[in-house]
C-alpha cells in the first residue's frame, strides 16, 4: 500500500469516526434524555430514516459527479446538522436537527465506500474496507468514553458530545479538500443520459444486486435490534453504573479495532463469505447472552462485550467487501447510495421494532429485552442465508487467480 493510499485511507477512516459517532452516540445518551422508550427508539429511527431517503434520492444522481465533490457537499451539511444537534433546547428541535443530519449522513457512507472501492482491487479490498472501519472502533475505544465522560462532567448535559463532534467535523473539511483526489473515471456519457428513474432502476432490476441489497438491509437491522437499549438494560436491569459504561465500548472499541485490521486481512486470504459466515454463527450465541445476561461480574460483561464487538465487526467489514463487488465501477456510487439506504432503513426499522416491543417500569427497568434478541437471531439467519447465496460463486482470496467476477458479467 502506497503512502498516498495511506494517507487517503487514514482521512476516510477520520471521517468515519465523526459520522459514526454521531449515530453511535445516541445509544448511551438514552440514559441522560427524560423521555419514553418509544420517544427514544425515534430519535434514532429519525436519522436512519431520512439518511435512507436521502441516499435513495441521492443514488439517481451520484454517479454524474466527482466523488471527492459528493462527499465534501454531503460531510459540510451532516456537520451543520450535528452542530445543530448541539444547540438543540427541546425533544422536537433536536428530532428536526436529527433529520438533517440524517439527510446528509446518508450520503457519506455510500461515497466512501465507493472511493474505497474504486481504489483498490476486490482482492485488497478487505484489507482496505478494514482500515476505514477503523473509524469504527476508533468511534467506540475514543469517542463513545469520551463523549459520555464529557456528558457527566458537564452535568449530564447531552449536548456537549454533539458539539464535539461538529467542532472535529470542521477541522476535517479542509484536510478532505487538501488530500482527497478528484475521482471522475467512473463517469461515462451513457451514465449522463440515463434519467434519474432509469439510473434507479438499473440498479434494482438485476437479481444479483436486489438480492444484495435485502441482504444489506437485513443484516443491519438484525444487528441494531440489540443497540439501543443495551445501556438502559445494563443500568436500570442489571445495575451497571453509568460512570462504568466507557469502559464497556472503550474495551469494546479496541477489540474492534484489532477485528478489523486482522480480520480483514485474513478475509482476504482465507476467503470473505467464510469469515463473514463464522462471524455470523458466533453473534447468535452473543446476542443471547446480551440481551439475557446473567449476573456475573463486571470484568465478565467487558469480556462478552468484547467478543460481540469482535463478530460484529468481522461481519460488517466483509459484507461491505462483497456487496461493493456486485456492480460495474461506472454505477458503484449510485449503487452504494441505494445500499446505503437499505442499511439505514434496516437499522431505523431495528430501532423502532425495539422500542415497540420493549416497555418500561418508572424505575427504568425494561421488559421484553429477550424478545428483541429473538428477533436479532431470526433477521440475522436471513442475512447469512442470503450471503451465501449471493457470494458463494463471487469470492476469491489473494492466493486464487484473479478472474472476472461473474456478477459483474451480469451488468454488462
Amino acid at each position: 500500500m502506497s503512502k498516498q493510499e495511506r494517507i487517503i485511507l487514514s482521512l476516510l477512516a477520520a471521517l468515519n469516526f465523526t459520522h459514526i459517532l454521531d449515530f453511535m452516540i445516541m445509544m448511551p445518551l438514552g440514559n441522560y434524555l427524560n423521555v419514553s422508550a418509544m420517544q427514544f427508539s425515534i430519535l434514532v429511527a429519525s436519522y436512519s430514516i431520512s439518511a435512507f431517503f436521502s441516499g435513495l434520492a441521492i443514488s439517481m444522481f451520484i454517479d454524474r459527479f466527482d466523488r471527492k465533490k459528493s462527499l465534501l457537499f454531503a460531510y459540510m451539511g451532516f456537520v451543520l446538522g450535528t452542530i445543530a444537534c448541539g444547540f438543540a433546547p427541546t425533544y422536537g428541535l433536536l428530532l428536526a436537527a436529527r433529520i438533517m443530519a440524517g439527510l446528509f449522513g446518508g450520503i457519506i457512507g455510500a461515497q466512501v465506500l465507493s472511493i474505497v472501492a474504486d481504489m483498490f482491487s476486490y482482492e485488497r479490498r478487505g484489507r482496505a474496507m478494514g482500515a476505514v472501519m477503523g473509524g469504527f472502533a476508533a468511534a467506540t475505544i475514543l469517542g463513545v468514553p469520551l463523549s459520555l465522560y464529557l456528558t457527566n462532567i458537564f452535568k449530564q448535559d447531552w449536548h456537549v458530545p454533539f458539539l464535539l463532534i461538529g467542532s472535529l467535523g470542521i477541522v476535517l473539511i479542509p484536510l478532505i479538500i487538501r488530500f482527497i483526489p478528484s475521482m471522475t473515471s467512473h463517469i461515462q456519457k451513457e451514465t449522463t443520459q440515463q434519467s434519474p428513474f432509469e439510473v434507479l432502476q438499473t440498479n434494482c432490476k438485476l437479481p444479483a444486486q436486489r438480492s444484495a441489497l435485502i441482504f444489506s438491509g437485513l443484516l443491519m437491522m438484525g444487528h441494531f435490534l440489540i443497540i439501543p437499549f443495551i445501556n438502559p438494560y445494563l443500568e436500570y436491569n442489571k445495575g451497571i453504573s453509568k460512570d462504568l459504561t466507557p469502559i464497556i465500548y472503550l474495551v469494546g472499541g479496541i477489540a474492534s479495532l484489532l477485528a478489523a485490521i486482522y480480520l480483514g486481512r485474513l478475509a482476504d486470504k482465507k476467503g470473505k463469505l467464510l469469515v463473514f459466515s463464522l462471524s455470523v454463527f458466533f453473534s447468535l450465541f452473543m446476542v443471547i447472552i446480551i440481551t439475557q445476561m446473567p449476573n456475573v461480574p463486571f470484568s465478565i460483561i467487558l469480556l462478552f462485550f468484547a467478543i460481540w464487538f469482535i463478530v460484529a465487526t468481522g461481519r460488517i467489514v466483509t459484507a461491505q467487501a462483497m456487496i461493493s463487488e456486485v456492480v460495474k465501477p461506472e454505477l458503484r456510487g449510485s449503487f452504494m447510495s441505494i445500499n446505503g439506504s437499505a442499511q439505514q432503513l434496516g437499522s431505523g426499522l431495528a430501532a423502532l421494532f425495539a422500542g415497540a416491543i420493549v416497555f418500561t417500569e418508572k424505575s427504568g427497568k425494561i421488559h421484553n429485552y429477550n424478545w428483541v434478541g429473538y428477533l436479532s437471531i431470526f433477521v440475522l439467519l436471513l442475512s447469512l442465508l442470503f450471503g451465501r447465496k449471493i457470494f458463494r460463486k463471487m469470492d476469491v482470496t489473494e492466493d486464487s487467480p484473479v478472474m472476472e467476477n461473474k456478477l459483474i458479467q451480469e451488468t454488462a
